[in-house]
Formats: structure tokens, sequence, C-alpha cells
């Protein structure tokens, strides 16, 4: 199982994969034909109210990754359909965040990997 995670600015490149855009809001000031996504699944990202409360705030982290595995855990059918697309090759999971330490991308890609 491949799983890469990778902010949805930087360059594409032919080892990702299947690129799999996991936010709920479209990247601001990306073109479809930039990102390069094959598949917005934005059902498996953090609810709006979760997000809306952690802010990318460093010191919300832990509870964060608590309260977004416990969302993950009721979102079964979106994180069954994540996984058979992993199990069919490599997939990168892109994320706007400008933060590549604390979002929700790291989250679910530990979460695949258990």
């Amino acid at each position: 199982m491949t799983v890469r995670i990778k902010r949805v600015y930087n360059k594409p490149s032919v080892d990702d994969g299947k690129r799999i855009l996991i936010d709920r809001l479209w990247p601001r000031g990306l073109t479809k034909d930039k990102a390069k996504v094959d598949l917005w699944l934005k059902q498996i990202s953090p609810s709006a109210e979760l997000r809306q409360w952690f802010g990318h705030d460093p010191n919300k982290w832990h509870e964060f990754q608590k309260r977004y595995i416990r969302e993950l855990d009721a979102n079964a059918e979106n994180v069954e359909t994540l996984r058979e697309l992993v199990k069919a090759g490599p997939v990168t999971l892109v994320y706007g965040a400008k933060d590549e330490q604390h979002n929700d991308a790291l989250v679910l890609k530990t979460y695949l990997q258990k």
C-alpha cells in the first residue's frame, strides 16, 4: 500500500499515482488543469465545524487528530472508497493547507495505514 501526501500546489509527478484531493473546499487560485487531480473526495475531509474549530492552530493539533479520527470512524463508506483506491495502486492525497506538519492529510494517511 503506497500512500503519499503532497500539497496540491506542488508540481505533480508521475510517481504520484492517482491524485486525490481530500479538502472540502477547492484550493484557492488553482485551476483544475494545474491541480491534475484525478478525484476530489471532499466527503473524506474534516467537517466544516471541525475544520473551523482547528483553524490550523498547532496548539489544537492533538485534539484535532482525535476528533478527525472519530469522524473517519463514522464515515465508513468514504473511507472504504479510499481504501479500495489505495489497494489498486499508488495514491497521493493532495491538500491545500500551508502547514505541512499539522493537516488532515497526515491524519488520514496514518489512519489508512492502520
